[in-house]
């Protein structure tokens, strides 16, 4: 007589890479990570890929011009009916030199620190209307509306339309997920995020050249007119991109920052013992809970990376929230720490911000708006309670964070 075997289930590593893109690992992706990193350098991941899984390969990856993050539209998107406007970042040189060339200028040290006076404002409007609540949604009350209204104000978009801005850039952000873990609904929202916000950028843009104002939008309109080649399809996916890494990330920065000091009551009160760790603490939280948790790479030239041989065109997802908790690299990894990038020697940088050529151009801007949030908090609010215990997070797997954070605050405000 023959017997026949039960199949068997996926192994250890196959599991855990099944839960690390997994929706109901949004809350916690960092146990799936551990054993991926436990696993190796690389893993076979979805797609035909391989996930880098530790920090010393994610670091190197990033920064080797060598590795391409221009075919990433073909490999999460290949079957998509809408193309998503082309920006630089996902360009190569020489027109990823020329359009960040452009873009920069917005994003100067001076510039940036010029527009600290207006983020305090928001903040202490939108902080003070939260504190006479009482309770509050922080995603909706502060994380949302602050880096919505600093991206808009930079560029130029009229108060009218945040909420519309607001709108489409979430429909594009969740677009930004691999096709195959997309509803139709979701693909369909895509689309039709795809389209309104060409239509009013398109309209807008040709608004500034017609009346050029005093923004982000009229420089870049005018850097066209004048003769620089920057098609109108350029011009859009250079506004996308400004947009949506410009406000959905920080949006998560922001509720991954305060959930992470409403667990650990400890290091809320170092902050406001010390309101000087705000700026080091930003790093922190970047690194110990970032707002983008992978992105992918192709390789155009034959390359080797720990002693693994990749051909041209092979593929690999970099875990960029895997590598932040790499033990290797940050002692403690698992554990906030909100002293860590105030010591010295400095620690291993973090990753949340993508190293090389594509190195978030947006990043000084979302640093300030974090740390102008936690003086705020350490200055105003005497004791914030959180209202559940797993707040719900939002399906995303790009760009991931929570869809509320519902707490309580108790106002500590002498005024």
């Amino acid at each position: 007589m023959t017997t026949t075997s039960a199949p068997s289930g996926p192994s250890v590593v196959e599991q855990a890479v099944l839960d690390a893109f997994a929706p109901s690992s949004r809350r916690d992706p960092y146990r799936a990570y551990e054993v991926l990193r436990a696993a190796g350098p690389f893993v076979p991941g979805p797609l035909g890929t391989q996930l880098v899984t530790r920090y010393a390969d994610c670091d190197a990856i990033l920064q080797d011009p060598t590795w391409s993050h221009a075919e990433e539209p073909d490999l999460l998107h290949p079957a998509s009916d809408v193309e998503l406007p082309g920006s630089f970042l996902w360009m190569e040189p020489p027109d990823h030199t020329r359009l960040r060339r452009l873009v920069s200028a917005a994003f100067t040290p001076r510039r940036i620190e010029g527009m600290r006076a207006h983020a305090e404002r928001i903040v202490d409007s939108l902080l003070g209307t939260a504190l006479a609540a009482g309770e509050t949604d922080l995603i909706e009350s502060l994380a949302y509306p602050l880096p919505l209204t600093m991206v808009c104000d930079l560029l130029g978009v009229p108060a009218d339309a945040h909420a519309d801005v607001r709108r489409m850039s979430a429909g594009i952000a969740r677009g930004l997920d691999p096709d195959a873990l997309l509803s139709p609904e979701e693909l369909a929202a895509r689309t039709t995020a795809v389209h309104d916000f060409a239509t009013f950028f398109g309209e807008l843009v040709a608004q500034r050249r017609a009346h050029p104002r005093e923004d982000l939008i009229t420089a870049l309109a005018q850097v066209e007119a004048d003769g620089d080649v920057l098609s109108p399809q350029e011009m859009l996916g250079t506004l996308l991109i400004l947009v949506v890494a410009g406000h959905e990330t920080t949006v998560n920065l922001i509720g991954n920052g305060m959930l992470a000091l409403l667990r650990r009551p400890d290091q809320l009160a170092l902050l406001r013992r010390d309101p000087e760790l705000a700026a080091p603490a930003v790093d922190e939280v970047l690194r110990f809970d970032p707002p983008v948790h992978l992105t992918t790479r192709t390789a155009r030239a034959e390359v080797t990376v720990a002693g693994r041989t990749f051909a041209p065109g092979d593929a690999v997802i970099v875990l960029i929230g895997s590598a932040n908790r790499d033990p290797d690299a940050f002692p403690d990894a698992a554990e906030l720490s909100l002293t860590r990038y105030a010591a010295r020697p400095r620690p291993n940088r973090h990753l949340a911000f993508g190293l090389g050529l594509h190195y978030c151009i947006g990043a000084s801007l979302a640093r300030l708006e974090m740390e102008v949030v936690l003086r705020a908090v350490a200055a105003r609010v005497a004791a914030i309670e959180l209202l559940v215990d797993d707040p719900p997070y939002r399906p995303n797997l790009v760009v991931r964070g929570m869809a509320e954070l519902p707490v309580r605050l108790t106002n500590g405000d002498p005024r």
